[in-house]
């Protein structure tokens, strides 16, 4: 985020406007807690029309509710 000039809310404001997942893919990291997790790209705009890309994870909290869990996010090209 630093190296692109980009704040908090304009990630935040990215998400809440995206109307899709861009793409689904599996975790290449080999520490990762279960045997198949994935990471979810999203890429949308924030609301000045700045395209930003972001990669994350779905978490379930106590089975009630799911949140995206941000891994990085750029300017997207």
């Amino acid at each position: 985020m630093e190296a692109d000039g980009l704040t908090e809310l304009d990630v935040a404001e990215s998400i809440l406007n995206a109307v899709a997942i861009y793409k689904r893919v599996r975790s290449g990291s080999p520490g990762r807690a279960r045997a198949r997790e994935y990471l979810y790209i999203i890429q949308s705009t924030n609301l000045i029309g700045l395209p930003i890309y972001t990669k994350g994870k779905l978490v379930k909290e106590t089975n009630q509710e799911s949140y995206y869990f941000l891994v990085s996010s750029k300017r997207a090209l």
